[in-house]
């Protein structure tokens, strides 16, 4: 990426005022940087002629880098893209008249049509800007983990974790998420089908131009869980040079197979459902290939049971045969 130089600034350890005042300055020098009110700013890194449109919130950036810049930064840079960074004081689900505007300055300019392919990003309430932005680049590619739809009461009442932001205005501007959608290329959804409220969320997306992948047992923190499986700036990189497909993404989750978190939860799931023949095997291929004391423990306690359960065959059987001599 062009003038990453810019970027050897330090970032950590800073408030949002500090932090932002930061990234001006890196954006007047690689750019432009873009004040959107108070709670939001964007942020323009030109490079390459595919441009990454990232919505990132500035606690998720603090919980996810360890050097605090922007996630669609490292997105950008392995892929030398140009970047559209958006980032939210905290989660607004960036519904602000300021952010209105600059999309639709972006979009009266033109400044979508300069590049050869648009990628909207974002994860939950980002992931919700993502999809309903992309309206403002007809043809763009859009990737968005567990997004909501709408926190529109008349729509997802039967979703009570938002309750407070329910204030917020849905209904105007950028608002229906599955709608503003339409305007897409292709649209992928990445949710955990096993987390309800994510599921009905998803399902509200069904789409001609979008493709639901499920991920069940990586659960609410999904975009930390493919970081942490090293595989989010593949499964962008592919939808984005549209090589995204049911067999690369369930190539890509192969690592799941040694992904603690996801291990675990299927662990309990499948003791949870008694289903103890593929705890067994799922115990034995974890302890085969990495040190994991709680599966090496469950395994074992699981011999001592079909050791037991052995031995009280073998004595019943001799009890028979006594019996049968005894006549």
């Amino acid at each position: 990426m062009q003038n990453e130089s810019s970027w050897n600034i330090e970032l950590t350890g800073l408030d949002y005022a500090e932090w932002r005042r930061k990234l001006e300055a890196i954006g007047e020098s690689v750019g432009f940087f873009e004040p959107l009110g108070s709670k939001h700013h964007a942020l323009f890194h030109e490079d390459g002629d595919t441009l990454l449109v990232s919505f990132e919130s500035f606690p998720g950036i603090g919980a996810l880098s360890d050097d605090a810049r922007p996630l669609g930064l490292e997105i950008a840079e392995a892929n030398s893209w140009s970047l559209l960074s958006l980032v939210s004081r905290n989660d607004t689900w960036f519904r602000d008249g300021e952010v209105y505007g600059f999309f639709d300055q972006l979009t009266d300019d033109g400044f979508f049509d300069d590049f050869e392919r648009v990628v909207f990003y974002g994860a939950g309430p980002c992931g919700y800007a993502a999809a309903a932005y992309s309206v403002s680049a007809p043809g763009a590619i859009v990737v968005a983990l567990q997004p909501q739809a709408t926190l529109d009461p008349r729509i997802t009442e039967w979703d009570d974790r938002f309750t407070e932001q329910r204030r917020m205005q849905f209904t105007d501007r950028y608002g229906y998420a599955p709608d503003m959608i339409d305007g897409a290329e292709q649209g992928y959804i990445i949710y955990d089908s096993r987390e309800p409220l994510d599921a009905m969320h998803a399902a509200l997306f069904h789409r001609r131009n979008v493709t639901r992948f499920r991920v069940p047992f990586l659960g609410t923190a999904l975009q930390a869980a493919l970081l942490e499986m090293g595989i989010l700036t593949q499964i962008v990189t592919e939808a984005a040079e549209g090589r995204l497909t049911t067999q690369s993404f369930a190539q890509a989750m192969r690592a799941r197979r040694e992904y603690g978190p996801y291990l675990r939860k299927l662990l309990a799931r499948l003791e949870h459902e008694e289903r103890l023949e593929l705890v067994r095997i799922l115990c034995t291929f974890v302890t085969d290939r990495k040190t994991a004391p709680r599966f090496r423990r469950r395994l074992r306690a699981l011999r001592k049971l079909e050791d037991g359960m052995s031995d009280d065959a073998d004595a019943e059987a001799l009890d028979g045969d006594e019996a049968e001599t005894a006549r």
